[in-house]
């Protein structure tokens, strides 16, 4: 994740501001009209710029919510300091609050959720969980085999994280975070 900041913070001006104005209209036309129905040309109108600048920062629509789904979500990490602290309960029950409030928020600003955007959600999310547990773990080992358990512990993570937020009455994200941070930390420490 600080590879990804060093990057953003060494990016031209310009590249940011272009890609954060097709960012927020993608967002928008997201909320509009669902992934499957978003056409790069929609994007671009929205944003205000012409196709072959949108072609020079992403290949197609997948790679821009790849991009979004990244940010957004490292973002909200960063809010928490997620990204600069070491493993400790409280840490960890921070993170797990973080990802049942990101999927929640997530699912509900895509009007028409799809399998398509789930799938690359769950990737771009998990793939961040899992590095950040993996960071956290160089400090404080999980066990002989701190990579197979950080696997284990993400995919519980946003496994939990995702059902919790599908059930209509689910009550708030810091109950969950309460009751789910002692069956990670049993995954975490065997």
């Amino acid at each position: 994740m600080s590879n990804n900041l060093l990057v953003e913070e060494r990016m031209d001006p310009r590249v940011k501001r272009t890609r954060t104005l097709l960012s927020q209209a993608f967002s928008d036309v997201l909320q509009e009209k669902g992934f499957q129905l978003a056409s790069v040309q929609d994007i671009t109108e929205k944003a205000g710029v012409n196709r072959t600048t949108f072609y020079l920062h992403f290949q197609d629509k997948f790679a821009l919510l790849e991009y979004n789904i990244t940010e957004m979500f490292r973002d909200k990490l960063e809010q928490r300091s997620l990204s600069l602290c070491h493993f400790s309960p409280q840490n960890l029950h921070a993170l797990i609050l973080t990802v049942a409030e990101f999927i929640t928020f997530s699912g509900s600003h895509c009007s028409h959720t799809d399998s398509q955007f789930e799938a690359l959600l769950q990737a771009q999310v998990l793939r961040q969980i899992e590095g950040l547990l993996t960071t956290w773990s160089e400090h404080t080992p999980f066990g002989e085999d701190s990579k197979s358990v950080s696997i284990a512990a993400s995919w519980a993570i946003y496994g939990l994280a995702l059902e919790w937020s599908r059930d209509k009455q689910h009550g708030e994200a810091e109950d969950f975070a309460n009751k789910i941070s002692p069956l990670i930390l049993a995954i975490l420490w065997g």
